[in-house]
């Protein structure tokens, strides 16, 4: 096994899993390849469910896959560290430590060598350096951002109650792309929710959501149409939604606007950009546009080093000089991970390496329990429960990637039961 090429995946969000499981239950399966995933957190969530896990109407535990119990199913390995450092002469990465007892205190790092190294970082937000952001607003980037979010919410409505006296809640939601729409109107559920469970000392009339935009509309990388629409069904959630409002500062019960007005809030949250991570970003040798994304070509190998590839979120790809990059979205980088799995194989057995072609199914955004707005193929336009249902296709999609068709068969019927007996929103 040792002198089998060893590709090492970075990352284990939807592409960097879905990527793994394929070259696991393929070229790792036949002993062509050792396969190897690296993580810093021992379960995948779908990140496009973020949303509804700081809402507090999804149980994350429900939704999450075990790294180690998967790898043993789909013949690659896991290994549980923070990607730290690269070393392209030697061929080696540097992991720390990401979990450790009460008595074990040690930030040992170890390594691990690589022949093809792809990375699959992600994203997470960028605040540019804006004023008390970091201090007072929350993110969505990972489960434990959305369980600190769902935490804060649910323990306003406690103390409400346990101090028997109404009040009101001021919510801001800073960036109007998918993800501030999403829960903007993913909250709306929740406070109908809370209410009807016996929380009632906030009464859903007395929450107020303010959905702020720095450009001119919502959804700014959608048609305009579906921008309105969606616009339309937010003000009819009685969501305020503010656009053309740039943040200048934030602190502890007001979010401040270069305008010189302000709006007070309990709780924020920042979803108003994203960056690549640090680590990413401080690479050195690598060609990186003004997001820290790694330049690649349409093969996905970095313009730096042909055993080095990046896709999703962290790889800048321009596939035509008359477009622009290939945004991040969910569905760019579930198309490059099933590319890469032809790559890879063209790889090992010395074929010239494929370029990647991008099919754009089109956008969806989901409002809440039975609504979603889009288009799909640049043409046709989708809402309401239709969308919806297109909507939640998408992660069963996923979820037929990583465990098969049969499995997912099965966590469908699972999610539908355990929806119709278990509260609508999590109370603890």
């Amino acid at each position: 096994m040792s002198n089998l090429h060893h590709i090492v995946i970075v990352g284990g969000g939807a592409g960097g899993l879905e990527l793994a499981t394929q070259l696991g239950d393929t070229i790792g399966k036949s002993s062509k390849a050792k396969i190897t995933l690296v993580d810093q957190k021992l379960t995948h969530i779908w990140k496009p469910l973020l949303h509804e896990i700081a809402a507090g109407t999804m149980n994350p535990n429900d939704e999450e896959t075990n790294y180690y119990a998967h790898s043993a199913k789909h013949h690659y390995e896991f290994v549980l560290g923070r990607f730290e450092k690269l070393d392209r002469e030697q061929k080696i990465i540097s992991l720390s430590k990401t979990q450790s007892t009460k008595y074990d205190s040690s930030t040992d790092t170890y390594t691990l060598s690589y022949d093809t190294l792809i990375l699959a970082v992600g994203s997470v937000s960028n605040d540019f350096n804006t004023p008390g952001v970091k201090d007072y607003c929350h993110y969505l980037d990972s489960r434990k951002q959305a369980d600190i979010f769902q935490q804060d919410l649910l323990h306003l409505y406690l103390d409400a109650q346990n101090k028997n006296i109404d009040r009101d809640l001021k919510i801001a939601v800073i960036g109007a792309g998918a993800t501030g729409v999403e829960l903007s109107a993913e909250l709306v559920e929740a406070k109908q929710n809370f209410y009807k469970y016996g929380l009632n000392k906030i009464n859903p009339q007395n929450v107020q959501i303010t959905l702020i935009e720095g450009t001119d509309r919502i959804l700014p990388a959608l048609t305009e149409k579906i921008a309105a629409h969606a616009n339309q069904q937010l003000q009819r959630m009685k969501i305020e939604v503010l656009t053309a409002k740039r943040v200048e500062k934030v602190d502890a019960d007001k979010v401040w606007f270069t305008d010189g007005t302000s709006i007070d809030a309990q709780l924020k949250v920042w979803a108003a950009g994203i960056q690549t991570p640090s680590v990413i970003a401080n690479l050195e040798g690598f060609n990186q546009d003004r997001m820290g994304r790694l330049d690649v070509y349409a093969t996905l190998q970095t313009k730096a080093d042909p055993s080095i590839f990046a896709f999703g979120d962290c790889a800048c790809c321009i596939l035509d000089a008359r477009e622009p990059p290939l945004g991040p979205r969910a569905q760019v980088a579930s198309q490059q991970a099933a590319f890469l799995v032809e790559a890879m194989s063209a790889r090992l057995s010395g074929r010239q390496q494929p370029m990647f072609q991008f099919s754009d199914k089109g956008s969806l955004v989901s409002l809440s329990k039975n609504k979603a707005v889009g288009e799909l193929m640049g043409q046709v336009n989708v809402q309401g429960f239709i969308a919806k249902s297109m909507y939640v296709s998408l992660y069963r999609i996923h979820q037929a990637t990583i465990y098969g068709y049969a499995h997912a068969g099965l966590l469908t019927a699972k999610d539908f039961v355990t929806r119709k007996i278990s509260p609508r929103i999590k109370l603890h």
